[in-house]
């Protein structure tokens, strides 16, 4: 699951070929697992609605007659669900474990730094828009 390094591939080493290129790799690798556990969430998500849905539309053994074919279908969709719940559980925890490896020696970014590198990045958009629009209201006075 994981991405060979760059010198494993075939491809030559390159200017990044020290400390950078493998904390690149990384990175890379570990923005791919968080992808890939994204997508297992909304698979979890996914089955237990199934799941969910499967068992609102079974009918209970109270003494209605209900048709054993209907039923052992049904039954058999449940399990299989259950059983596919269960490996994507284990996927995720897979991934989880792999992405906290790769991370072990960062330190968490503070939730305040965060915000205010985010403050920063919208006032320097603001401010690249406004000479976007600045630049086009001179080039259509000009014209």
């Amino acid at each position: 699951m994981s991405t060979p390094p760059l010198a494993a591939s075939g491809m030559a080493p390159g200017p990044f070929a020290g400390p950078q290129a493998q904390q690149a790799a990384r990175e890379v690798n570990t923005a791919s697992l968080c992808r890939i556990g994204q997508e297992t969430v909304q698979d979890i998500v996914y089955r237990t609605m199934e799941i969910f849905q499967l068992l609102r539309n079974m009918q209970l053994p109270n003494g209605v007659t209900y048709h054993t074919g209907t039923y052992q279908d049904r039954l058999t969709k449940l399990q299989d669900n259950l059983r596919q719940l269960s490996v994507l559980f284990r996927k995720l925890r897979l991934v989880y474990d792999k992405c906290n490896e790769n991370c072990g020696g960062m330190d968490p970014i503070p939730v305040e730094k965060l915000k205010q590198k985010n403050q920063q990045l919208k006032q320097i958009m603001d401010q690249l828009r406004n000479l976007i629009w600045d630049i086009n209201a001179m080039l259509a006075m000009r014209n």
